[in-house]
């Protein structure tokens, strides 16, 4: 089945499901403050290996100890799809608290 970009009701209704998310730009973005510096790497780790799974890659960004996404599909010029919606999905859950900010 092909991807196809999402409307902005389609966009707004899946957002109202991730706290914390928001749309920045064409994007779904994020960020995360974790306890530690290690803490943080560890994240991006399984962040990479969800990505993988997926096929479907965000933008990271590491910091001291915060991380950074920020994701589109680019096989559909840059738009948000379910693919984006998908990845911050399984993110959410391997966030500790299952939502830090």
């Amino acid at each position: 089945m092909p991807v196809e970009p999402l409307s902005q009701k389609e966009i707004e209704e899946r957002l109202a499901e991730l706290p914390g998310w928001s749309v920045d730009g064409d994007r779904l973005a994020r960020s995360y403050r974790l306890g530690s510096h290690f803490a943080a790497t560890a994240m991006v780790v399984h962040i990479a290996q969800v990505q993988e799974e997926l096929d479907h890659h965000s933008d990271l960004t590491l910091g001291y100890n915060t991380i950074s996404l920020t994701v589109n599909t680019h096989s559909v010029g840059g738009a948000i799809t379910e693919l984006d919606f998908a990845l911050a999905r399984r993110v959410e859950d391997l966030a500790p608290g299952h939502g830090a900010s």
